[in-house]
């Protein structure tokens, strides 16, 4: 199979953008590790125009797929988890091609302990959390049981992943046969919502009740990685989270995050003067002092 895709790497790699390239071929009986591709070539680039290229080949029966990515979107598909294959592709498949051993790095930094980029993976996780939780109650308020129902089911997900997280573990795309092991309550309340005896009203309130305990409880974890970047600076406009290098990542969930992190006093809201005299730009800053004296920093 390399010698069949030998060529098309070899061009890409000796453009100087070119970061690493890798080479995973297909398990039997496990598809989804190569989204049913014979192989896939992922090559790494610093920059591009197009931040995901993605080509497909054929040679005789076996089908191939290319995939040119930057180290931005790899970036992201490792914090986010969005793509949990990358993980997989980047400790299992073969290495080709290597720039000033940017992939031997990368494998390094994956295994070190704690888990590289752990915080921002559970701030994201944290921050999913709790909007899911914050729309699912919505709904429940509202009478609309099966939306609720939905948005518990994403909630527990979330809170899945973070308990895998807090053990220094990736989360796997079997991620409950993993919680299963580790950490049996969480995997009690999913058992909970399926299995239950109770009416959906009854299941759906005691299962919001125990989520919040266990939100409460992971706030401290769960919030360090926002509260360490915000305290970069004094004060914070709303889009200059939204555009850090490291924040933007939190995406839509962000806002939901700030505004639970002032209900529980580790951010204040800071009132700036505007051009209208009538209105103020609402900016945000860290308590430092209490944020100080919960984390080692």
């Amino acid at each position: 199979m390399e010698h069949i895709l030998r060529p098309i790497y070899q061009e890409r790699a000796s453009q100087p953008e070119t970061l690493g390239v890798i080479i995973v071929k297909k398990v039997d009986n496990i598809e989804n590790i190569t989204d049913t591709f014979d192989s896939v070539l992922l090559i790494i680039v610093k920059e591009a125009d197009i931040p995901v290229f993605t080509k497909h080949y054929i040679h005789q029966e076996l089908k191939m797929v290319m995939h040119v990515i930057t180290e931005e979107i790899l970036n992201k598909w490792l914090f986010i988890g969005s793509k949990r294959q990358v993980v997989d592709w980047i400790f299992n498949g073969k290495i080709v091609f290597d720039r000033n051993e940017y992939l031997v790095n990368l494998k390094s930094k994956l295994h070190e302990k704690p888990l590289y980029g752990s915080k921002i993976k559970t701030g994201i996780q944290f921050s999913k959390l709790l909007r899911r939780v914050m729309e699912g109650k919505e709904q429940f308020n509202k009478g609309n049981y099966l939306d609720a129902y939905s948005k518990v089911t994403e909630s527990l997900h979330h809170l899945a992943r973070l308990s895998v997280l807090e053990k220094g573990l990736y989360p796997e795309v079997t991620v409950w046969s993993q919680v299963k092991k580790i950490q049996p309550a969480i995997y009690k309340l999913y058992e909970e919502l399926l299995f239950s005896k109770e009416s959906l009203e009854k299941k759906l309130e005691l299962l919001f009740l125990a989520i919040e305990f266990m939100i409460n409880s992971r706030t401290h974890d769960g919030a360090q990685h926002i509260l360490e970047t915000m305290l970069q600076k004094e004060t914070w406009a709303i889009q200059q989270l939204h555009t850090h290098k490291e924040l933007k990542y939190y995406s839509g969930d962000l806002e939901v995050f700030i505004e639970y992190l002032i209900d529980k006093g580790y951010i204040t809201v800071e009132p700036i003067t505007s051009k209208n005299e009538s209105i103020q730009h609402r900016y945000y800053k860290v308590d430092r002092d209490l944020v100080e004296s919960e984390y080692v920093l």
